[in-house]
């Protein structure tokens, strides 16, 4: 039962419950249910981007560039949609648009041998450039965005299934797979091995780069579903739809328990800790702080929840001693 209880990701529970209870004593309103389900528009793209990045750092990687690649996706897929090519033949393309990221993240990683935080900046700036650039093609200059979609694609970003918002049900499915995939397949065990020593693994025979490659190549296709997303949310597709991905991402994968070292990390983690993330902002902002004291805050949130971890790493071990000291 200790060790249950000494899990990381109960902690973040209680965390989240406890965040809850104040911004709703705070706020009453905070707490309708309305408010909780269909708030959840404003920031589950971060969680989409934040799970499979999570993947990415336990095998001993890093991607800032997810960020571009969102907006990159987005701009794709709207002049796929307005050179006419249906629907579903211009998701394709803004799915596709996002995978080849992340595949030439994970390729010129391996051909140059040099660090992942190095290449995935240039890619963030490279990405960037390339939708400013491509946007211009139809006319759409600068960080102006790309319209003229399809109802039945704007209609998802408002729509409901079983009474949730659409964006909700993506993240939760799309989080579901990534749990599964990570936790109870040989994959997923590969993904941990290659992070605690990927030479070790390398020596040992496990295909370390193949690994890391769909690890990057996932992450890419989560940006690019996060634009899809945001394009149909707010009938657009601009360039600078993934900018406010970045930090948050990075920091729910890191506060949902990945370690920056790889080897370590939990998708249930990083779930939550999106939701302690989205509705910190959210509960800040419903109760009258300024963004500018919000972000401050966020960031404090973060050092004391990390605190905190290493605080129950240490108890964890500490009580294990004191037990066999007793006996």
């Amino acid at each position: 039962m200790n060790r249950h209880l000494m899990r990381w990701e109960v902690l973040l529970l209680l965390i989240l419950l406890a965040e809850l209870a104040i911004f709703g004593m705070i706020n009453p309103r905070f707490l309708r249910p309305s408010s909780l389900l269909f708030g959840t528009s404003d920031f589950v793209q971060v969680g989409i981007v934040a799970v499979p990045l999570t993947l990415v750092i336990i095998a001993g990687g890093i991607d800032v560039s997810f960020a571009s690649t969102v907006g990159l996706a987005a701009i794709a897929f709207g002049i796929a949609n307005f050179f006419g090519l249906p629907l579903p033949l211009s998701l394709a393309v803004g799915l596709a648009t996002g995978a080849a990221a992340g595949l030439l993240n994970a390729t010129i990683i391996r051909l140059t041998r040099l660090q992942p935080l190095v290449v995935t900046l240039g890619s963030l700036y490279m990405f960037s450039g390339a939708a400013t650039v491509l946007s211009g093609v139809v006319g759409a200059s600068g960080y102006e965005g790309i319209g003229g979609f399809p109802e039945t694609f704007t209609a998802l970003g408002y729509a409901q299934v079983l009474g949730l918002p659409m964006p909700l049900v993506v993240f939760l499915v799309f989080a579901a797979v990534l749990l599964v995939l990570l936790h109870l397949t040989r994959f997923g065990r590969l993904v941990f091995q290659i992070g605690q020593n990927a030479e070790a693994a390398r020596h040992s025979g496990m295909p370390v780069f193949r690994v890391q490659l769909v690890t990057y190549v996932l992450t890419g296709l989560a940006a690019a579903l996060a634009g899809l997303m945001l394009s149909a949310y707010f009938g657009s597709a601009r360039v600078d739809l993934g900018s406010a991905t970045l930090l948050p991402a990075i920091t729910a994968a890191v506060l949902g328990g990945a370690s920056i070292y790889g080897g370590q990390g939990s998708v249930l983690g990083t779930i939550i800790a999106t939701f302690i993330i989205g509705y910190l902002q959210q509960g800040l902002q419903m109760s009258g702080v300024p963004s500018q004291i919000s972000s401050a805050l966020s960031g404090a949130l973060l050092v004391l929840v990390v605190a905190l971890r290493h605080g129950a790493e240490l108890l964890r071990d500490f009580i294990p001693v004191r037990l066999r000291r007793a006996d």
